[in-house]
């Protein structure tokens, strides 16, 4: 079912709901509805969900909204209104019921079953065995988990900054942390507990040696203890010695060489986790493939510089007047991950290899995405580190219902569907049409934005009316599109219709 209306109460929400956990609303309705929860699937993209599972409309007619006075910023979130509207304009209109089960969404890692595509990337969400017991209470199918290594690490404090959006939400995030700092024996007993108790999750084991024998003999434990895949990281930006993480991904050689020696120490599957800080992935997945790997895992961060000091001169995050070149994540770094990630889906030599896609997933619809570009599985991690273990649901949820109403079987039937669309070059986009903009007059609020950015940064084929609404001129109209994407009311949207020029 596509609406635009999920946009618009998603906006609603934006501006003043945080995502309270244990949210107060929650626990005052007196109907049940758990408002709290619905404006969290409204958040990430799932208003499906949540109105599917509102009772009939008309439930909030003559509640007093007691919810909007037990919220923490009470009066300034319209949780009423939402609802019923969710209630009233979404729900009577769903293509299909919901879901009674998740088969649908059950793959597999490299022939490891998943109960589905989702994991948690290696990183501080999955770092300690209460922390990944959580998670799979919560229902993620998996956890690569922080990377093991053999030599001492001592974290900066802080080690986390972020770029914000006008309301606030972090878009993209950086940190200067390193691996994990728990003991290498510690981090065993943590596999052979999570096995015990949850026997079908599957642990993916994040390694890191600094030479060959590291490498082997790591991998070879992380085997013997529970894991059920090995993660090669050969990616992180963060190392202090040279010869490590992003050092070794920018060099296919050495790539294949570690992958060997990994490969000379078990027999479950291997995967590369690739470094975006290069022009090409594939060298270095094609590297990765001679050297016995089953997969690879992309991206991982970008290399970045974020948030000067204009005062003290020192970027962010600040420790003690110094900081570093560290990794970007974030919803900001998909388009740049969807790339990797659809060169690799692309390459004829690797066909036979598991893509696990990473980088800035938040929604149901940001997962499929990457899968369309030919991408098995996805991890999460930022994400979560926003909002927690609990937009598993969402995303399980959201991707469930999308399969059944477009008739797919199982995830599996979407994979790289998307490729066909892609070219790395743009010589092959038709350029005899365009596609002019259509115009809604009775959502336009009159402010302007469209007639600014044609004039400015376009081709001067709006302009407002004494009443300030838009005139269109579409013989000075080319196509661009512009228009639609700074209207804040989305009032104009494509024609869909290509006509001569």
């Amino acid at each position: 079912m596509e609406m635009y209306l999920g946009g618009r109460l998603k906006r609603k929400v934006m501006q003043n709901c945080v995502l309270c956990g244990n949210a107060p609303c929650d626990e005052v309705c007196p109907r049940g509805i758990k408002p709290g929860k619905q404006l969290r699937s409204l958040w990430f993209d799932n208003e499906i969900f949540a109105a599917a599972n509102l009772p009939n409309t008309g439930f909030c007619v003559d509640c007093p909204a007691p919810c909007e006075n037990a919220c923490i910023k009470s009066g300034q979130v319209p949780i009423k209104e939402i609802v019923s509207c969710m209630a009233q304009e979404i729900r009577p209109n769903l293509d299909i019921p919901m879901p009674k089960d998740e088969m649908a969404l059950q793959t597999d890692l490299c022939g490891v079953k998943l109960e589905s595509p989702f994991l948690l990337s290696s990183s501080v969400v999955s770092s300690t065995y209460d922390m990944c017991a959580r998670a799979f209470e919560a229902g993620w199918a998996g956890v690569a988990f922080k990377t093991i290594c053999a030599f001492d690490i001592h974290e900066a404090s802080p080690r986390f900054s972020a770029v914000r959006d006008v309301n606030g939400t972090i878009m993209g995030f950086k940190n200067v942390e390193q691996l994990s700092d728990h003991c290498i024996p510690e981090i065993m007993e943590t596999f052979r507990n999570l096995k015990e108790e949850y026997p079908d999750k599957v642990i993916v084991a994040s390694i890191m040696g600094r030479n060959e024998k590291e490498w082997e003999e790591l991998a070879h434990l992380c085997q013997e203890n529970g894991a059920d895949a090995i993660e090669l990281n050969f990616s992180c930006p963060n190392m202090t010695e040279e010869g490590l993480g992003a050092d070794v991904g920018q060099n296919p050689e050495l790539v294949e060489r570690y992958t060997a020696a990994a490969r000379r120490g078990v027999s479950i599957p291997l995967m590369a986790k690739l470094t975006p800080n290069v022009a090409y992935m594939s060298p270095a997945a094609e590297a990765a493939k001679r050297g016995g790997a089953n997969g690879v895992s992309a991206i991982n961060t970008i290399k970045s510089i974020m948030g000067v000091n204009i005062h003290t001169f020192v970027s962010s995050p600040d420790v003690k007047g110094r900081s570093a070149v560290g990794g970007y994540s974030g919803n900001a770094v998909k388009p740049i991950a969807l790339r990797f990630i659809a060169e690799m889906g692309q390459n004829p030599n690797l066909t036979d290899m598991h893509i696990s896609g990473i980088g800035g997933i938040e929604t149901w619809q940001d997962a499929l995405e990457f899968m369309l570009m030919g991408a098995s599985t996805v991890q999460v991690s930022t994400a979560v580190m926003q909002y927690g273990y609990r937009i598993i649901e969402d995303l399980k949820s959201g991707l469930n219902y999308y399969l059944q109403e477009k008739g797919f079987a199982s995830v599996k039937d979407v994979i790289g569907l998307g490729l066909d669309s892609v070219s790395v070059t743009t010589d092959v986009l038709e350029r005899d049409t365009v596609v002019l903009p259509k115009f809604d007059r009775k959502t336009c609020i009159g402010c302007g934005r469209c007639e600014i950015s044609c004039s400015d940064g376009g081709h001067q084929a709006i302009h407002l009316n004494e009443i300030r609404r838009p005139i269109f001129n579409a013989k000075k109209c080319v196509g661009c599109h512009l228009c639609t994407l700074v209207c804040p009311t989305d009032s104009i949207r494509s024609s869909g219709k290509r006509i001569k020029r």
